[in-house]
């Protein structure tokens, strides 16, 4: 047994160049809310939730400098609840200020990946049955039928090395921790 205590991720904090807009993209396009603002000391923060239990998700904070051109925040990862979800943040990115959106999936998940208005990647995506191998980067088309979609990403997924029941890969881990 690891003598290392359990850790959740729990919440983000992202330095931002323009607080106001972010905070609009955040709360308009993900439906956060704001849970609190204020300042400490030059940096202005905006509080971001959708979670009852969690005073905050996201925390935009003032100060990001104009001459970082590049964010070492690889990427924020959303779950949301189907592939109707998908579809919804797919049509609605560029309307809130999102860019560079794809569709893929990664066989063990189905994913929308967006930018928000400054270049930070934001993955909103579902998970599916299946355990394949990663990395894996397939585009999915979500126009059509969610049995198609599924049909097509199973069908991908049994294709690649590693295919199995995620819920075997996950007993397999369990164990691998358990012997840590």
């Amino acid at each position: 047994m690891s003598t290392v205590p359990s850790v959740a991720l729990a919440h983000i904090g992202l330095y931002v160049r323009d607080l106001e807009r972010m905070e609009q993209f955040y709360t308009n396009f993900l439906g956060l809310i704001v849970t609190d603002r204020g300042d400490l000391g030059a940096a202005r923060l905006v509080f971001l939730s959708r979670d009852p239990r969690e005073h905050h998700q996201v925390v935009l904070v003032s100060g990001r400098p104009e001459t970082v051109e590049f964010s070492v925040l690889n990427q924020i990862s959303l779950r949301v609840p189907g592939l109707a979800a998908l579809r919804y943040f797919q049509a609605n990115a560029a309307v809130h200020g999102g860019h560079d959106v794809q569709a893929i999936t990664h066989g063990n998940a189905i994913s929308v990946y967006v930018r928000d208005p400054e270049g930070n990647r934001i993955e909103l995506y579902i998970d599916t049955p299946w355990y394949v191998t990663q990395p894996l980067r397939a585009p999915v088309d979500l126009a059509k039928p969610d049995e198609a979609v599924w049909r097509e990403v199973e069908s991908l997924a049994r294709s690649l090395p590693g295919f199995r029941p995620v819920e075997e890969w996950r007993r397999e881990l369990e164990s691998r921790l358990a012997a840590v």
